[in-house]
């Protein structure tokens, strides 16, 4: 496992197993700079989305980098006001615009609006049969929205990209899309920092010789997600990607099952109908 390892998703479209998170990294030279530094690192996952408003710094970066497109995996997302079939499909052309690219390797639902998701999802399968998506999937959808979205369609999504970490780890949901052959993507696999101080993880951490950060990142991978840590620091982005030269034991993964409190730090749709 390294920087350029590859998982297949389940349309067997290869997506990088680290990729940089770019939420509230700001629009401009911030957005623009942590995303080239990061492809210079050696990264080739960028995760962006239309509500985060820096898809065109984004763009211009993966462009400006000089590797060819088909090498860097870039995913958006559609935010909540632009669902439904016609709506989805003018949101994915303006986003598609902004990263000034032929193509989107990754396409997400944002969130599972009540009433509207289905049709939109239909609108995402239109995207990907006219090749202008790679791939498509959904992002905050618990099991009963998935087994709704399964119900629905023949296309599964490649991928469900939800908050989880070592202090959220949603063992039932993972279960559940591993079954189906449906990728868990982690963000805020860092906790935002708010763990860093917890004695068990510095315990581990000072045990293998790497930051809280390195050990949370590793353990997400080991438990088989695409991690998305975001960083807009080119220090922070480096030591994020440096994990690939170590293995948490299998006695210590087991015992860091009991890290898990289900802590939050950003929305929960499980009361989403």
């Amino acid at each position: 496992m390294d920087i350029n390892t590859k998982i297949t998703l389940n349309n067997d479209v290869k997506i990088p197993i680290l990729g940089l998170g770019t939420y509230q990294t700001k629009s401009g030279e911030e957005a623009y700079n942590a995303v080239r530094f990061a492809l210079d690192t050696g990264y080739r996952h960028i995760d962006t989305a239309a509500l985060y408003a820096n898809e065109e710094d984004v763009g211009k970066a993966v462009k400006d980098s000089g590797i060819p497109r088909e090498q860097i995996f870039v995913t958006t997302k559609l935010w909540n006001s632009e669902h439904g079939y016609d709506k989805a499909l003018n949101a994915f052309h303006k986003s598609l615009k902004k990263l000034n690219t032929d193509f989107v390797d990754l396409y997400l639902i944002h969130w599972p609006v009540t009433g509207l998701r289905l049709k939109t999802w239909d609108a995402l399968m239109h995207l990907y049969s006219k090749g202008l998506v790679r791939s498509i999937g959904v992002s905050n959808y618990t099991i009963k929205h998935l087994k709704e979205l399964i119900k629905h369609s023949d296309i599964l999504p490649a991928v469900n990209q939800v908050e989880f970490s070592l202090y959220l780890y949603q063992k039932e949901l993972l279960d559940f899309c591993n079954s189906h052959k449906v990728h868990v993507e982690a963000y805020t696999p860092l906790i935002r920092g708010k763990k860093f101080s917890d004695p068990k993880l510095i315990a581990l951490a000072d045990n293998y010789g790497k930051t809280p950060a390195q050990i949370l990142i590793r353990w997400a991978l080991q438990v088989g997600t695409i991690a998305l840590p975001k960083s807009s620091r080119k220090e922070k982005i480096l030591e994020n990607a440096s994990i690939f030269d170590f293995e948490i034991s299998e006695n210590d993964m087991t015992y860091m099952i009991s890290f898990n409190e289900n802590y939050r730090v950003a929305w929960n749709p499980s009361e989403v109908e």
